[in-house]
């Protein structure tokens, strides 16, 4: 007698982060309730609160399982790329909201908002936001390093240091973007984005296409 498979109970921990996720990108985490996020993944405010203590700890905790996904996919993607530089700009595109037609990343990048905001007086979620932020810059450095280790790309400034300037270029630029800024598409932040990294880093842009 064939046996059926059965599947697998879905992880409500993970479930809830992506509805708070969700959620909080829609609303904002002002306006959002613990009801809210558990009337979108279906189930009571009890449960919510039993694994989250509170909307702060949900935001943090909902940004971090966003970057997990981020930095596995494009640990996966970027293997897959031959050269410090290719991998250098495909990580740029990928930061660039609404260039890659990804809502995930649109949605990480409306947490981050959130947190940088709640982060500016509340010093607990400010430790919180220092941790991701480091991750960021050192997924940047490590592009650097490598380049510079196979000879791809000159030696110079500091390659930590290199990571803290460009991603705050990122950062700001992406804020541009996501505020509609007439004046920073996403294509001028990628363009201004390979411009000034060129020049800091040491390698040299192709020519663009028309």
């Amino acid at each position: 007698m064939a046996r059926t498979r059965q599947k697998q109970p879905k992880d409500r921990h993970q479930e809830i982060l992506e509805a708070a996720a969700r959620v909080i990108t829609d609303r904002g985490l002002g306006d959002t309730r613990i009801s809210d996020i558990a009337e979108r993944c279906g189930v009571s405010p009890g449960l919510v609160l039993y694994y989250f203590e509170s909307k702060d700890r949900l935001l943090v905790e909902a940004l971090t399982y966003a970057n997990d996904k981020f930095y596995l996919a494009q640990s996966r993607d970027l293997r897959r790329l031959a050269t410090a530089r290719e991998r250098f700009e495909r990580l740029v595109d990928v930061s660039v909201p609404g260039l890659l037609a990804d809502s995930e990343r649109l949605e990480e990048w409306a947490l981050w908002i959130e947190i940088w905001v709640r982060a500016l007086r509340d010093p607990a979620l400010a430790k919180e936001r220092e941790v991701l932020d480091r991750r960021w810059r050192r997924s940047i450095a490590d592009i650097i390093r490598s380049g510079r280790e196979t000879g791809e790309f000159p030696g110079g400034v500091d390659s930590d240091e290199l990571g803290m300037v460009i991603g705050a270029l990122i950062d700001g630029m992406a804020i541009q973007v996501l505020m509609n800024d007439t004046q920073v598409s996403p294509q001028t932040m990628k363009r201004m984005c390979m411009d000034v990294a060129s020049k800091l880093i040491g390698f040299v842009l192709e020519p663009a296409t028309a």
